[in-house]
This record gives C-alpha cells, structure tokens and sequence, in this order.
C-alpha cells in the first residue's frame, strides 16, 4: 500500500527556516538545498525505499529530503555537521509529519562510526566538496548498508560509475567498485537548489556486494590504487615501483606474478586486478619472510 502524501518543504519554507536560524549556505560544508518536491519523491522512489527500513541520509540540511524519506515510511538517520539545522530537523519534521521516524546525529560524517541503528539503505544529497571520503568511509564502517542512492556533482558521479578504458576512471572508480556495482541513475536540474550550484549534478545508485578481500587486503589494495593513479601516464612497473620493492625490476616481478602486464597504465586495471597485485606481493613477502599485509 502506497503511504499517503504528507508535506514537504518548498522555495519559500526553505528561505523562511534558512532565515529562521540565520543559515547562509556555503561553499565550506557544500550546502545547496533542494527545494523541489517532485525531485524529492523521484530520488526516494529511485532509492527503491520500502516502509519501515532504516534508512541513513548524510547532510540532510533543512529537511527536504528527509521528508521525503519519512513520507515513504523510513526509519530515518540523519547525519547532520552544523549544530543549528541538527536541532531544527526534528522539530520541522514534527511540524510537518507528526510522529515522523528520525533521529538524527550531530557529527561530521567523515568521523562517525556508531549509529543509533543498523541501515541497510544509504540515499543522501551528499556535501559535494567530499562527497566521495564520504562515501567510503560510510561503506568501510557500515557493513549494513547495502544499496542507496545518492546526489553528487555529476563529474564525480560519472568517475564512481566509470569502469576501467573511460576517460574519467579513476582512483574512487576502483575504490567503489570493492564494495559493489554503481550506475548513474539520473539526472537532476541545477534549478531544483537553493542556492543554484555552478556544477550539474547526478543521481548515483549502488548495489553492494560481498567484499572480495579481507580489511588487510583491501587496505594494501587501496595502497597500490594510490600509487597507480598519482601519475596516470607512467607505466604500472614505475609507478608502483615505490610500493612494490622500490625498483621497476622488483615491481615487475610482482605484477608479472598477478598476471598484470608491466607496461600497463593503471587505468587499465580494474579492482580484481588491483587485489591480485596486492596478493602477489603479499606472497612474495611471505616467501621472503616478510610481514603479512596491512
């Protein structure tokens, strides 16, 4: 059964609570605030939220779309950084949804690592200045999380979706891809914020999967990702060669044994490659006498 429409916030509640509580967005935490209900229930429905699932919005701002969230029956955390719009959200929500499921947490994002519940669905307007520390940094804490959607600028959503050959792949590309399958699932208007944002933006969805690792090999995954990408046009031998022995020869040796090419570009590769390198050079430290990976 479809939940019936409650209130959300539009152009003018928005301007009316920003005044309220003396909030000028800036550049510094990546405030732009959707004031557009139709986008709203678009990225929730996109989102695939289901009544009663916990669901973890970062950067919820003045409440748009956590109202949205609420609206479709989730049990909403909201992860909030500035002090004013932590203490207003619930009282907007009780304003608007009375007995709105939400609790919401005063801290930056970047550092949290408890929540007052286990969310299983990630759908935030993410702060786009680090969007993607963010983004792995919830996915590297919360193992319950397994799918979301999330907004951010669409040069980063086009590089977290990116496989290995595009143009735009990078070091997030094959970060993301440890934790499972992303897709551009949208677009949204610069029209729909307040203040309207210089970039364009796009609508980013994941699905997770098992990890293909142990913490310590995805840590010295994530090493060699790094190194990989500091200097795209070298040649992996060189420029690995700081992480894997500390001479081209020695680097060689290990990606030979990962059955990666020498005279690859790191854009080549993707994250299984990354991991078999990183197995490889652990066994060759093994061999060696050498300490396990981490």
């Amino acid at each position: 059964m479809t939940a019936p429409r409650q209130a959300l916030l539009g152009p003018a509640e928005i301007r009316d609570l920003a005044e309220l509580l003396g909030v000028t967005p800036t550049k510094k935490l990546g405030q732009n605030f959707v004031h557009d209900g139709n986008t709203v229930r678009r990225i929730v429905q996109l989102a695939g939220v289901q009544p009663g699932e916990t669901v973890l919005e970062i950067g919820p701002g003045l409440g748009s779309l956590t109202l949205g969230l609420t609206e479709a029956g989730a049990d909403v955390i909201a992860v909030e950084i500035d002090g004013r719009l932590a203490e207003q959200l619930p009282k907007t929500a009780e304003l608007l949804q009375p007995g709105a499921a939400l609790r919401v947490v005063h801290q930056d994002a970047l550092r949290v690592t408890e929540l007052p519940g286990d969310p299983v669905r990630l759908v935030a307007n993410l702060p786009y200045n680090v969007s993607v520390p963010v983004l792995l940094h919830l996915l590297e804490h919360f193992p319950s999380l397994r799918a979301g959607i999330v907004m951010v600028q669409a040069e980063v959503g086009h590089r977290l979706a990116a496989g290995p050959g595009s143009k735009v792949y990078g070091a997030p590309s094959v970060k993301a891809a440890w934790y499972g399958d992303w897709r551009i699932a949208g677009q949204v208007s610069r029209q729909v914020f307040w203040p309207v944002p210089n970039v364009d933006s796009v609508l980013v969805g994941f699905e997770r999967d098992a990890e293909p690792g142990t913490e310590a090999e995805r840590r010295a995954t994530f090493e060699l990702v790094d190194a990989g990408f500091q200097q795209r046009r070298k040649m992996l031998r060189q420029a690995l060669s700081g992480v894997l022995g500390g001479s081209a020869a020695e680097a060689s040796a290990v990606l030979e044994r990962a059955g990666v090419d020498p005279q690859a570009r790191g854009e080549q590769l993707g994250m299984p490659d990354f991991l078999a390198i990183a197995r490889a050079r652990g066994a060759a430290g093994d061999d060696a006498g050498g300490a396990e990976l981490g």
